[in-house]
């Protein structure tokens, strides 16, 4: 317990390892700009998207009392912020350069996510008692099982909120903005 506790604790700190290893390491680069770059943006710019779309409706980091969420994406998967992170980092990843080191960070996120979930799941159970157990059953983890268009709340009255608040995720680039400009430089 006190493992998984830790683990959600460091969570910031512990998913970026191999966006750090990324953003340093020029072994083994994919020279082709016109995929790594385009790859590593679109799914930079997805994985913000749905960490955006989650904040709407979880209200994370925002002053709103906090409940049980089930609208958005979190009717789709109980995990967005924690997909869209994973897919931030193997956007950042892709933008390297580095494509072999993408599968190593999907596994890095999946096991790093996994533990944190178990420890975050474990305490809202805890809180929300017996709705929260049937959402458990209802929703799945990581991919949704049924994809809805209706009533996913894409946007609502707390988008700008949100969109504010995520906005410093767009910074995971700058990194790599710096390392490409240093390369031509050289």
């Amino acid at each position: 317990m006190k493992t998984r506790r830790w683990f959600y604790r460091h969570r910031g700190l512990l998913v970026s390892p191999p966006v750090v290893l990324s953003a340093f390491c020029f072994w083994g680069e994919t020279e082709a700009p016109w995929l790594t770059w385009p790859l590593g943006a679109g799914l930079l710019l997805l994985g913000t998207f749905v960490r955006l779309w989650a904040q709407q409706h979880l209200h994370y980091r925002l002053d709103i009392r906090k409940q049980l969420t089930e609208t958005g994406p979190y009717r789709l998967l109980r995990n967005p912020i924690y997909v869209g992170n994973t897919l931030m980092c193997l956007g950042a990843v892709a933008a390297s350069e580095l494509l072999w080191l993408m599968p190593v960070t999907l596994l890095w996120c999946a096991a790093l996510y996994t533990l944190v979930v178990q420890d975050e799941e474990a305490h809202l159970l805890e809180k929300y008692g017996r709705p929260y157990r049937a959402y458990l059953l209802r929703v799945p983890r990581w991919l949704p099982r049924v994809f809805h268009l209706e009533s996913l709340g894409l946007v609502n009255r707390h988008f700008v909120k949100s969109l504010v608040s995520e906005l410093h995720c767009l910074l995971v680039l700058l990194p790599f903005v710096i390392k490409e400009m240093v390369c031509e430089l050289v």
